[in-house]
């Protein structure tokens, strides 16, 4: 299976949270039926991304990274690459190549989505971002990618104002799944 139909059948099968995230879940997935490339950053528009809540073990914390284009604290995410078959594969390379965090447990996912804009195509694209949550082993150290300017643990009711609504949301719904599971 393509990742391009991994994509399809994970956005045709979840069940969005909120309305928002219905919506959100009908135009991603229009996106990738209209779209050849919507999972590459060529596709100018917008193109689907993994980001992932990284909890440590207790699930009392997130890891956040300081991103040098957006300025905010924010969880690790990025780019589909093409040796990629899965969307929830895509969000554990990213969150292990940001954090640095060997052996990171993926929850069962995605547990959101956010469209934000992005400088990929001049003068803005759009990044559709499907969301997924991981727990680190305990007692692990991070480690500062090129990608970051920073990344630190922050208890997840007190993420900094410099961060957004999306990463307060995942971060919380990392937590609520990884206590379930």
């Amino acid at each position: 299976m393509s990742l391009r139909a991994h994509a399809r059948e994970v956005l045709a099968t979840w069940n969005a949270p909120t309305a928002e995230e219905e919506t959100l879940r009908r135009e991603f997935l229009d996106h990738v039926h209209t779209h050849e490339d919507a999972m590459w950053r060529e596709c100018v528009p917008g193109h689907l991304t993994a980001t992932t809540a990284v909890i440590s073990h207790d699930g009392e914390r997130v890891l956040l990274t300081l991103h040098p284009k957006a300025g905010m604290w924010l969880p690790m995410g990025g780019h589909c690459e093409r040796e990629d078959v899965s969307l929830d594969g895509v969000a554990l390379r990213e969150a292990t190549e940001e954090s640095g965090i060997a052996g990171l447990r993926l929850l069962p996912g995605p547990l959101a989505l956010d469209r934000h804009r992005v400088w990929c195509h001049p003068p803005h694209s759009h990044h559709l971002d499907v969301e997924y949550g991981a727990v680190a082993p305990a007692d692990v150290e991070a480690v500062i990618s090129d990608e970051s300017l920073d990344l630190r643990w922050f208890p997840i009711e007190e993420i900094p104002e410099l961060s957004d609504e999306a990463t307060r949301r995942l971060a919380r719904r990392a937590r609520e799944v990884m206590r379930q599971t």
